[in-house]
């Protein structure tokens, strides 16, 4: 017969759950909202008049040619919906903050 081990069975501790404070939440908030504004004025800037009349455009022609190409406009606006993705998985991710 084997004898059996004597020393009780540790079970592991559960996880403490984070104390978040007030001012995680407010960043969280700000972050959001911060995420939403440049990922709209993003979106929607490029297909907008004043996309065409900025200092940048006037410089010379070859920048005049780059800065009305549509492939910089759409990827200008591609970062917009990045961001505006970026917000709303925030905003689904706030859950964690509650108890």
């Amino acid at each position: 017969m084997s004898p059996q081990s004597t020393t009780p069975r540790v079970e592991p501790a559960a996880p403490r759950s984070r104390a978040y404070r007030w001012y995680h939440k407010l960043f969280a908030l700000t972050f959001i909202v911060f995420c939403l504004e440049i990922g709209v004025v993003l979106l929607i800037l490029p297909w907008s008049e004043y996309w065409d009349e900025n200092y940048l455009s006037s410089l010379t022609q070859q920048w005049r040619g780059l800065w009305d190409n549509a492939y910089l406009r759409g990827a200008v606006s591609g970062l917009g919906i990045v961001n505006i993705y970026i917000s709303v998985s925030e905003l689904f991710g706030l859950r964690r903050f509650r108890r």
